[in-house]
């Protein structure tokens, strides 16, 4: 079914149990599961020898004792739809607890896949049903998946022209609160709560770990660096907090660009970003993500997408940097099943040109975000708030930016 609404065209993703207006979606409150919410949490770790170009295998010591450089993975796609699982649960409970979402209300959120499987498990968790609104780029698979967990699916077809599909996806979202009486949006890319939601992660990290003198995040939302890297910070007050980001997204001030990868990065300014905390941003294109990810399942039988690869491409450079004696720790927020039709995908890769070199073995620098637009994995060391100033590199390139859809995802 397709609609029409201010020139751009969007259309509902059919299921055969579907109901067939988004007007008279059906409220089961007494269809509860709580016992699902158990699923979630204590994730295991697992350690990751040196993956860059050029590393050979961590020497076998014969004690079982890790030697060589490497680092330590939380495996946050052993949850049930990935890291998000935490925030959809713990957003939805406290908006329930405030009387924000009344018993039975419907939730609408924008989504790019993996808040989409959380918010899916919440809703029958606590007996919403679940409004979703993804884009062109959420892969087959996770849109099967979510309709057979029981969301109603909804996809903006054109990007909105200065804040690409994460812009359009949030418009939908407003004009479907005006719809639906009484419906609750979670907003996850300003909530606190979605923060908030992750200090049960913090505190397994700190009960698996005796000292964490590194510790590398993927940032979208920023909804886990900042939740995580504020109780972390707390109780190790040296910490090196190194975020990573897509290249053109704007989160840490490079220009908005057409982005392949989904689940790291953005479009706007998420305002859950705590920018104080880094120490440093690193930038990381697709195809060193993709090499990443498939060194990981070749090696360790253990991957994810794409922000699972540029995170442990950067959380390598960072243990062979850092003296041998220290810790790094890198959050692995999902796993790769959703991506066997891109990352995993030979032709898919070919046809994008992601698979025709291994990445450096190291990244390049800058002085500032503004100083110029990186392309490939680029690390800088100066971390503020994009919105806190508009100079260089934003002020050159507002007018380009502005005149050429972002076109990016979440």
């Amino acid at each position: 079914m397709t609609n029409t609404h201010a020139g751009a065209l969007r259309m509902i993703d059919p299921s055969p149990s579907d109901i067939t207006s988004v007007g008279r979606l059906t409220c089961s409150p007494s269809h509860r599961h709580p016992e699902l919410s158990g699923l979630v949490g204590r994730t295991p770790v697992l350690r990751i020898p040196d993956l860059r170009p050029g590393a050979g295998p961590e020497p076998d010591t014969g004690t079982g004792a890790a030697r060589g450089r490497g680092f330590w993975a939380k495996l946050e796609g052993t949850n049930p739809g990935g890291i998000k699982d935490r925030p959809a649960l713990h957003m939805i409970a406290r908006a329930r607890d405030r009387g924000d979402l009344r018993p039975g209300a419907p939730i609408v959120e924008s989504t790019s896949g993996t808040l989409g499987l959380g918010l899916a498990l919440a809703g029958q968790v606590y007996g919403h049903p679940v409004v979703l609104v993804g884009d062109p780029g959420l892969e087959p698979l996770l849109r099967r998946l979510l309709r057979a967990y029981g969301a109603r699916l909804e996809l903006v077809t054109e990007p909105h022209p200065t804040g690409g599909w994460q812009e359009a996806r949030r418009v939908r979202v407003a004009e479907l609160m005006d719809e639906l009486p009484g419906a609750y949006c979670p907003d996850q890319y300003n909530n606190p709560d979605n923060a908030g939601a992750y200090a049960a992660l913090a505190a397994e990290l700190l009960e698996d770990f005796p000292r964490i003198d590194a510790l590398v995040c993927a940032v979208g939302t920023g909804g886990h660096s900042a939740g995580v890297g504020r109780v972390i910070r707390g109780r190790f007050p040296g910490v090196r907090i190194v975020g990573v980001d897509s290249v053109g997204s704007t989160v840490f001030g490079q220009p908005a660009r057409p982005r392949l990868m989904r689940g790291l990065g953005s479009s706007i300014h998420p305002r859950n970003v705590a920018y104080d905390l880094f120490s440093e941003v690193h930038w990381v294109a697709p195809a060193e993500a993709v090499w990443a990810c498939r060194r990981l399942a070749s090696r360790h039988l253990m991957s994810g997408g794409w922000s699972v690869g540029a995170v442990a491409l950067v959380a390598s450079w960072t243990a062979a940097v850092l003296p041998p004696e220290a810790r790094v720790v890198a959050i692995f927020p999902d796993g790769p099943w959703r991506y066997w039709d891109t990352v995993y995908d030979d032709d898919y890769c070919r046809a994008h040109r992601l698979l025709e070199a291994a990445p450096p073995a190291r990244p390049a620098q800058i002085g500032h975000p503004t100083e110029r637009e990186v392309t490939s994995w680029t690390r800088c060391r100066t971390v503020a708030d994009p919105l806190s100033r508009v100079t260089g590199l934003d002020a050159r390139l507002a007018g380009d930016v502005a005149a050429r859809p972002a076109g990016g995802h979440r």
